[in-house]
């Protein structure tokens, strides 16, 4: 987005909780899901943990897998359904080996995976406001969409550069959200969020060598996202990060330890989850967030 457009958002975001403040209504709480390959099953057990407490999710917003996950959740389908999809996912369910030069496979399979989920096709049809989050690949810009069509904008958002071939839909070309918010927290705020909860799945750098291209590509994106600043933190309230640094990219098979690590990370984060949503809690960030939001224009 550009910087006339973040810096309107941050300008609206800063007024809102000046016209909130003593009308005494719960905040808005958005949840914010990152990439990851099959670590993003991770975020299933995110759901389920803030699920059992009731934490309510008013919208939801993801990146790459995170915008998969964000779209099967946000059009009702169980957890308990999204898990053993999970467990069975292989590469040929989202992916088809091609030659290119633009990339090795293709994400088309991608549409019908999402159907195996949901018969939902347009973002009308949510029962959560949803922000998927892709890259233009020309300007570099992050793009947020919230209407029309589901099916090519999770294949723009899921299209990892060298992998993946690009997407063009909508006269534009894109490929992976993360390139551009690693975890979507502006992309929630923007769909009316006063709290964001950002899942953050981790990469790491193993210790093995790499076993073919994917993984080499995979790590240097590794590397320069832990090095560059991650300008997404500073909009995130509550941060959550599962252990899934040791998972592989195409460690499907992993499902369960990886949903028990999204329920150990977001059990950890709860207290304070619950804080935010206190009359307190929610005061103290509205303050912090007026003094971000003004001290940056």
């Amino acid at each position: 987005m550009g910087t006339a457009t973040k810096w309107l958002h941050k300008a609206v975001r800063g007024l809102r909780t000046f016209a909130y403040a003593g009308q005494g209504e719960r905040p808005k709480v958005g949840l914010a899901l990152g990439g990851g390959f099959a670590r993003g099953i991770a975020h299933i057990g995110v759901l389920r943990v803030l699920e059992e407490n009731e934490i309510p999710i008013d919208f939801i917003a993801g990146t790459s897998v995170g915008a998969l996950i964000a779209a099967t959740y946000a059009s009702g389908t169980p957890l308990e359904e999204m898990e053993r999809q999970g467990a069975a996912t292989r590469f040929r369910d989202f992916g088809r080996w091609t030659l290119s030069r633009m990339g090795m496979a293709s994400n088309e399979p991608l549409e019908q995976f999402l159907h195996k989920f949901t018969p939902a096709e347009f973002f009308s049809q949510m029962k959560i406001p949803l922000s998927i989050v892709a890259t233009n690949l020309i300007n570099g810009n992050s793009v947020h969409f919230t209407d029309g069509e589901i099916a090519p904008a999770l294949r723009a958002s899921c299209a990892y550069p060298g992998l993946f071939l690009p997407v063009e839909y909508r006269g534009q070309i894109f490929v992976d959200g993360f390139l551009t918010e690693t975890v979507p927290a502006e992309a929630a705020r923007d769909l009316g969020a006063d709290i964001v909860i950002g899942v953050h799945l981790e990469p790491g750098l193993l210790k093995s060598a790499p076993r073919n291209t994917i993984e080499v590509i995979s790590r240097s994106f590794s590397i320069i996202q832990t090095a560059a600043a991650q300008l997404w933190h500073s909009d995130v309230d509550v941060l959550v990060e599962p252990e899934v640094h040791h998972i592989l990219w195409d460690e499907f098979v992993k499902t369960p330890q990886l949903v028990a690590a999204g329920e150990t990370a977001t059990r950890a984060a709860i207290p304070k989850i619950r804080e935010a949503l206190t009359a307190e809690g929610w005061e103290s960030l509205r303050t912090r967030r007026r003094v971000r939001s003004f001290s940056s224009m």
